[in-house]
């Protein structure tokens, strides 16, 4: 599988308020979302590497040294779209199938441990776009094994995220487009142009400045948590923000 499935059914029972700024019954816009520390207050990629490789039956030590690399790629500065690129190469033979078998079952996981995988603020929002009939649509630098299960559960219609090339049923560790800063950006662009929607009614969410392309591509942004590039930016736009963000 080398794209991110829709999920179409919306989260039953939401009965939330309708966030600020939306009209009822106004659905010409959308909802779009980063993920990670955004709407689940995680880095999707590393709990689900670390879930997999126990299921895996490997000691915790490979998950250290494999997640060791990619921290210290980044501290040397590495850009966020090359240590993405990283990533997915620890994947490389493995079958598409068995990630999406494992992802499943890690998002059960942390759908068990208290409180749960959402930032509350952003998911009960999201949740009052679908009450309101508005389409959401999820992007991120994770991918299906992790999107899938989140989407369906939030009542997303679309999971946009980096899309590992695939041949045989199995990752080749190579990626098409990490999707990631000026990738989402365009692809809320390209969404909107497909599926008819009004940018200027589309709200946005995000956590961190790699998120300004799409925040700055909907009329609607909200900046979450208190990464300082990016709530400075929201400071000087005068852009909502919400306070709760993701825990590292």
């Amino acid at each position: 599988m080398t794209t991110m499935t829709a999920a179409t059914t919306a989260t039953a029972g939401a009965r939330e308020a309708v966030p600020a700024g939306t009209a009822a019954g106004a659905v010409s816009g959308a909802a779009f979302s980063d993920v990670d520390e955004t709407l689940i207050h995680m880095k999707s990629m590393f709990r689900f590497l670390a879930f997999h490789l126990r299921r895996r039956g490997e000691p915790p030590a490979t998950y250290e040294r494999l997640a060791d690399g990619l921290r210290a790629a980044a501290r040397r500065g590495e850009p966020r779209e090359q240590v993405n690129r990283r990533y997915y190469r620890l994947l490389a033979g493995e079958p598409v199938g068995l990630l999406e078998r494992s992802g499943r079952s890690w998002f059960a996981h942390e759908q068990a441990q208290p409180g749960g995988p959402y930032v509350p603020e952003v998911a009960r929002e999201l949740r009052a776009h679908r009450a309101a009939g508005r389409s959401v649509v999820l992007l991120s630098g994770s991918f299906f094994a992790c999107l899938q299960p989140v989407a369906e559960d939030i009542g997303a219609d679309h999971a946009l995220g980096s899309r590992p090339v695939v041949r045989r049923g199995l990752l080749t560790g190579e990626v098409l487009v990490p999707m990631i800063g000026a990738a989402k950006g365009r692809a809320v662009e390209l969404s909107a142009a497909l599926r008819g929607f009004d940018l200027a009614a589309c709200s946005g969410y995000g956590d961190h400045s790699s998120d300004l392309p799409l925040l700055g591509a909907v009329g609607r942004p909200v900046a979450v948590g208190d990464d300082p590039e990016l709530a400075a930016h929201a400071r000087r736009h005068g852009w909502r923000r919400l306070a709760s963000g993701g825990r590292a």
